[in-house]
């Protein structure tokens, strides 16, 4: 058992500092994500400081599902399943059970770091899973590459989400021009669950060509994705005049995209940036079925996504 050290701690825990290259990063205890991301002197990430809890999913690791499930209710090899509303207000289940679990610290180096965390059966998801993440950085950018193992005694659904809000410092959300080349658009009910799907061709959510997000509020998952030649997509964020921009990709096992401008978020946060988040299924999958992975016991998991400077 490890020792506790006494005294204050940081509401993220352990900080855990990574660099390489011109490239730094800050992978945090708690639900094992990534507080701070940099390349040269710019933060590309809209994170939070060290003393702050962490705000609006930020950085974090959505697993063993991403996104809501309707009324956490749900049924698997013909058994029903209640999970607990972590989004009350809306009476759903929300972004997975690892978020604000503490994560273990398995190997660090000056690059690298890898986190692990066993996540135990328990009411609403009675199977346990070894989830382990790579955080590295080096001339590319940042890479995570994602573990999951079933060790539990049947098969368990699974999908995974991350949750990174991105940025291009002093440039506000409406003046950023997005794209994401994905074909169509879920569409939501007032719970923010999908009802139905549209594409998205010549609309104001086509942004299969760079297209300026504006006073658009976005909230939506996008799928059916034109994939890059390694299988992958990718979504990037440029200023007006193509200077600058950031971009997250994500490899083959990313089918989906959620796209969010922080309206919802309070105070200095709203609409200062836009979480661009790869998502293996689209919301409530553990009920539709749609894309959700099912791990059998023993069988491993592994995909990878990252950060980069630049539009390529």
């Amino acid at each position: 058992m490890e020792n506790v050290v006494p005294g204050p701690r940081p509401p993220s825990g352990a900080q855990w500092s990574i660099s390489a290259e011109g490239h730094e990063a800050v992978v945090v205890e708690v639900g094992g994500g990534l507080r701070a991301y940099r390349a040269g002197d710019v933060d590309y990430l809209d994170g939070y400081a060290e003393e702050e809890l962490c705000v609006g999913g930020a950085g974090q690791v959505l697993a063993p599902w991403p996104n809501r499930i309707r009324d956490g209710r749900y049924t698997f090899d013909g058994v029903e399943r209640q999970l607990s509303l972590s989004e009350a207000v809306r009476h759903n289940a929300m972004h997975g059970l690892v978020n604000w679990a503490p994560w273990r610290l398995v190997a660090q180096a000056a690059d690298h770091v890898i986190v692990e965390y066993v996540l135990p059966a328990q009411p609403g998801y009675p199977w346990s899973l070894l989830l382990r993440t790579e955080w590295r950085v080096g001339a590319d950018g940042l890479r995570a590459t994602h573990e999951a193992v079933n060790v539990g005694r049947g098969p368990a659904p699974f999908g995974l989400a991350v949750h990174p809000y991105l940025r291009i410092p002093g440039v506000p959300v409406d003046a950023l021009s997005l794209r994401l080349p994905a074909g169509k658009r879920l569409l939501m009910d007032n719970r923010m669950l999908p009802i139905g799907a549209t594409q998205v061709a010549g609309g104001e959510y086509d942004f299969t060509e760079p297209r300026r997000i504006g006073s658009l509020v976005l909230d939506t998952a996008f799928g059916d994705l034109r994939r890059t030649a390694d299988g992958g997509s990718a979504a990037t964020l440029t200023t007006a005049d193509g200077a600058a921009a950031v971009t997250v990709w994500a490899d083959r096992a990313f089918g989906w995209w959620q796209v969010f401008t922080g309206d919802t978020l309070a105070g200095e946060r709203r609409r200062r940036s836009v979480a661009l988040e790869p998502m293996t299924c689209p919301p409530d999958a553990f009920r539709s079925g749609r894309d959700l992975l099912v791990l059998e016991p023993g069988e491993p998991w592994r995909a990878s996504w990252g950060i980069r400077p630049g539009s390529r």
